[in-house]
């Protein structure tokens, strides 16, 4: 028993990386939403809490810094961050970030809508995460494992919205100080919010080719202000998603649910150059394969998932067992 939990570590680790370079894919490709592959892979919520308890011991630490006593009072918000995810995560996600923004902007270019299909096959599959989240949080008037009425049509206003936000027309604003900084803030809610692709409001914002460009060409200024957008965005929705999670756990899983199924619209793989929506056409083998792959790609990380977490319970339960009673 004690060989399995060093593997157990490992694989973990190993599939939090994974999991960090499709979020990090994810958020350099339009429509597609960061925190929907989150949600899809099961770490949005500790992703999430762990933000959050940074968040507020960074806040400590320089509140307090001048007394000297900022680092102590932090500590306990710091040591409720889950280290062991967050940080492989956001390595995969750096180096997904670095690797992919070229590849996957040629790709988009040149094969637009077999890519589409690949990522609505993503987003189809994903819906299963939060819906059963929802339906798992607990509720006075109604058995756990079951929408009722109520969460049918939050879940259909959220879809609506989402659906009217992502079908908006691009935009065209100068990348100056003045205005990335205020766009990083915009864009990271969709590395928070599943179902908002921050690459897709940078492109409605008709920034998304020069971030893309300025990733790729490593111009270091640009993307300064774009990070002081970032920090301030976090540290604005983190805490907000957080308590809303905590206090109203099912109602926001049920909007995020909707938002995700609205976001849809903008993945829809037949369509014209003003993202208007079109029937099928042309040839339609390479959009199914994509679809298919990109829906089973999911359905084999949260089988993999649900092994890990299966072999960790059942290793914790052996080692309460064995444990010596009083």
């Amino acid at each position: 028993m004690s060989d399995d939990t060093p593997r157990s570590t490992v694989g973990s680790t190993v599939l939090n990386l994974v999991r960090g370079g499709l979020i990090g894919s994810a958020e350099t490709v339009p429509g597609v939403s960061g925190g929907t592959v989150a949600l899809m892979t099961g770490v949005y919520e500790t992703l999430l809490t762990s933000a959050g308890h940074f968040i507020t011991g960074a806040r400590i630490t320089v509140a307090d810094g001048s007394r000297g006593r900022g680092v102590a009072r932090a500590k306990p918000e710091w040591a409720q961050v889950r280290w062991g995810v967050l940080i492989p995560l956001g390595i995969g996600m750096v180096i997904a970030l670095l690797a992919v923004a070229s590849v996957m902007e040629g790709l988009m270019e040149d094969h637009p809508v077999t890519m589409r299909a690949l990522f609505f096959g993503l987003v189809v599959a994903s819906l299963a995460v939060p819906f059963r989240l929802a339906a798992q949080a607990p509720l006075r008037t109604r058995p756990v494992g079951r929408w009722g009425g109520k969460d049918w049509i939050i879940a259909a206003g959220a879809a609506i919205a989402a659906a009217v936000i992502v079908s908006l027309p691009g935009g065209n604003l100068e990348p100056s100080p003045l205005v990335l900084i205020p766009a990083g803030a915009i864009a990271v809610s969709a590395l928070v919010l599943p179902g908002l692709s921050g690459s897709f409001l940078l492109l409605t914002m008709g920034l998304y080719e020069p971030t893309i460009a300025a990733l790729n060409d490593r111009d270091y200024a640009y993307l300064a202000y774009f990070a002081v957008g970032l920090v301030i965005g976090l540290v604005s929705i983190v805490k907000l998603l957080q308590w809303l999670l905590e206090h109203h756990r099912r109602t926001t899983l049920v909007v995020l649910t909707g938002v995700m199924a609205g976001s849809l619209v903008a993945l829809w793989p037949w369509q014209d150059e003003n993202r208007q929506l079109e029937a099928p056409s042309g040839d339609l083998l390479g959009p199914i394969l994509a679809f298919l792959a990109g829906f089973l790609v999911v359905v084999a990380l949260l089988v993999i998932e649900s092994r890990i977490v299966a072999k960790r319970t059942l290793i914790e339960t052996d080692t309460e067992t064995d444990a010596p009673t009083a």
